[in-house]
């Protein structure tokens, strides 16, 4: 990500829409734009299924995160030296109370087995990697 784009998520007030556009339309936007794997493994295609089924709705497709619902997933703040996986295991499991961003607490979600978030963090840490988050 470059540091243009690092320094203008950063810089902006959460309360403050982006690039002027009315907080009413920019709900929902993506928070990041970033590059998409030509290919991915096995795992992490069994976990872009499961992301997009159960995730994307509010953490966006791709991960790129949706202005006034939930973080981008394709950041450094989630790298896997700061939230190894075990991390989004519990967070799946258990929910997250709002700590690194302004969106509020993360509710658990039910339905998915400690298998399912494995591929899905699969497929999360190679968009990670596509974006040079390591």
């Amino acid at each position: 990500m470059g540091a243009a784009l690092m320094w203008s998520f950063w810089a902006r007030p959460a309360h403050e829409p982006a690039d002027g556009i009315e907080n009413a339309a920019a709900a929902g936007a993506p928070l990041v734009d970033i590059t998409i794997p030509d290919q991915l493994g096995e795992n992490a295609t069994v976990g872009e299924t499961i992301f997009n089924a159960q995730c994307a709705d509010c953490h966006g497709v791709n991960a790129v995160g949706r202005e006034g619902l939930a973080p981008p997933l394709v950041h450094i703040i989630y790298e896997p030296s700061h939230h190894a996986d075990e991390a989004f295991q519990r967070a799946v499991s258990a929910g997250v109370q709002q700590h690194h961003w302004p969106f509020g607490n993360m509710p658990p979600v039910s339905g998915l087995t400690r298998g399912d978030v494995a591929m899905v963090v699969a497929y999360i840490r190679e968009l990670q990697e596509a974006n040079g988050i390591n």
